[in-house]
């Protein structure tokens, strides 16, 4: 995995507003060795991130009850409409890439927060039904092979990066995924299974790279690096000492680490070197050698930028620019 070129520094995936056009460009403005598919859940259900990756989906639909998207017989408005959303957004980015080559990501969530999120006809997760949770991967794992194969066809010169987001994963590992009527929980899943789901998604992409996001606390490293995950996209500021030693053998298998670092809601906005400082502090701890640095960790905003406005959405990204460079010219 060590000879994997990607930019310095990128976004997780969404961005404040309904303007596919004006996302684009702020995209492929400050990230010109990293761009990324911005989504705009701002515009409603279907453009919402589980809305859009159930519009994803193969022979398998959804639409929004009150409670959430439910699985359906056949595709309805709903589906539709986070297609039709999905094709504009695709359309924005194919304007803003023209001629562009290198590493192209796009996200879609991944098959065990969609379980967790996508209710059955009784109203119960698809999380409680573990051929309902086959069925989901496998067609997921389809759908994201036809994502990427649209995805080279309008820019021919993209190498595509896939995001999966997880931010469920661990509370599906736990058992903290609540019942429909809220008074328990679903059971734990097995690691296993958990693992080869996920590798079955990985697996689909082809020679597409895959990298697995997570906001959430206790991002599960080692489990993700085995499910074929070659890098792992997490909230820096969320970090323990206990993550410390996965992280140390991440590092030395190759895996790149991006870490969300800048705030993704508005505030103030430190220094460029000091938000990067504990990643500095941390390669110390863990003795690895600052000269690797740079070259693998890619700088990102600690999760999506939705709820920010939009001033500060664009000034965040260009942060993590700025951060990322400061990285590279100081790792010491």
């Amino acid at each position: 995995m060590s000879d994997i070129v990607w930019g310095p520094a990128t976004g997780v995936g969404s961005m404040p507003g309904g303007d596919a056009r004006e996302a684009a460009k702020a995209v492929t403005g400050t990230f010109e060795d990293f761009p990324y598919l911005p989504e705009l859940p701002a515009r409603g259900p279907g453009a919402d991130m589980i809305g859009r990756s159930l519009g994803m989906l193969v022979e398998m639909y959804a639409h929004v009850e009150p409670s959430g998207w439910r699985i359906s017989d056949r595709p309805g408005r709903d589906t539709r409409r986070a297609r039709s959303w999905l094709g504009e957004d695709l359309d924005a980015l194919e304007e803003f890439t023209q001629g562009y080559e290198g590493p192209l990501k796009v996200q879609a969530v991944g098959p065990w927060t969609l379980a967790a999120a996508l209710e059955l006809r009784n109203g119960e997760a698809a999380l409680s039904d573990p051929g309902a949770c086959r069925d989901l991967t496998a067609s997921l794992a389809e759908g994201l092979r036809v994502h990427l194969a649209e995805l080279r066809r309008r820019v021919p010169g993209a190498r595509p990066v896939l995001q999966l987001d997880e931010p469920s994963l661990t509370a599906v590992l736990r058992g903290h995924v609540r019942s429909a009527s809220g008074y328990r929980t679903h059971r734990a899943v097995d690691r296993q299974i958990v693992e080869s789901a996920l590798r079955d998604v990985t697996g689909a992409v082809g020679d597409g790279q895959v990298i697995v996001h997570s906001c959430a606390p206790d991002v599960p490293f080692a489990l993700l690096r085995r499910a074929g995950a070659a890098g792992v996209s997490f909230d820096f500021g969320l970090l323990t000492e206990r993550d410390e030693e996965a992280i140390g053998e991440a590092v030395e298998g190759g895996t790149k680490l991006f870490a969300g670092v800048v705030a993704s809601t508005d505030g103030p906005l430190s220094d460029p070197a000091g938000s990067v400082m504990g990643v500095r502090t941390l390669w110390r701890r863990l003795g690895l050698n600052p000269g690797t640095l740079a070259g693998s960790v890619v700088v990102t905003p600690s999760c999506g930028l939705a709820g920010a406005s939009p001033a500060y959405a664009r000034a965040a990204l260009a942060h993590c620019v700025r951060a990322a460079r400061s990285l590279a010219d100081n790792p010491e």
